[in-house]
């Protein structure tokens, strides 16, 4: 499903690069739940932006879905991640004058989805995340755990085959975190291939596979 080969991401400040991802080779399978882990500035959150097609790279190859992603115009990678992609943040990024219906269907609208379809499936993740009663309040108006829970669910409304999420417990309280946990669990059962970036070894240790990343690099 993901293939990177050799990719490298810097910033130059006068003379100077700073390397903020080195020499990253990574191999994803599709079905795979996938914990990145690594001390603060050690690239996760930009190797899940560049995965993400959010960050560009200086270097490298990245191969998503059999496309070469190094190789498309931005357009391209931008329909390319909304084909498939679905992104969980931290800090929630909510649209915080939009209703939690109307935050949930803002990717069905983006992709030309019609009226009555987005009204089947936004109604069918309200009921599936239990939050029904909430669909006519502002993000405002929830704890934290139930914005995250708006998040994931506009994450996943569009039926992402892969779901990339950047520290997506670390707001919430533990037994908020446990049940987004158990959440992702079962979405991977479903089929979705996941990408978690986390500081949490036990939300590490819900993911098949863990990656440790140390200055940019994959530590072997």
């Amino acid at each position: 499903m993901i293939e990177l080969k050799g990719i490298y991401k810097w910033v130059n400040t006068g003379n100077n690069r700073t390397f903020l991802l080195k020499d990253i080779n990574l191999s994803i399978k599709e079905g795979e739940f996938i914990s990145i882990m690594g001390p603060s500035g050690s690239g996760k959150s930009t190797l899940l932006n560049v995965i993400g097609m959010l960050d560009e790279f200086d270097e490298g190859e990245y191969v998503f879905m059999n496309e070469p992603v190094h190789k498309l115009k931005e357009k391209q990678r931008a329909a390319l991640y909304k084909q498939y992609i679905g992104f969980v943040f931290q800090a929630y990024h909510l649209i915080d004058e939009l209703t939690v219906y109307e935050n949930i269907e803002t990717p069905l609208i983006y992709q030309d989805i019609k009226s009555s379809d987005r009204k089947a499936m936004v109604a069918d993740i309200l009921d599936r995340f239990n939050i029904v009663g909430k669909k006519d309040l502002f993000p405002t108006q929830l704890s934290g755990g139930q914005q995250q829970l708006v998040g994931i669910a506009r994450a996943l409304i569009a039926n992402p085959r892969l779901l990339l999420a950047d520290e997506p417990t670390g707001n919430l309280n533990s037994k908020q975190g446990e049940e987004i946990m158990d959440l992702f669990s079962q979405l991977n059962k479903d089929g979705v291939t996941i990408i978690q970036v986390t500081h949490s070894e036990k939300n590490a240790a819900y993911g098949s596979r863990i990656i440790n990343l140390l200055d940019g690099r994959v530590e072997k």
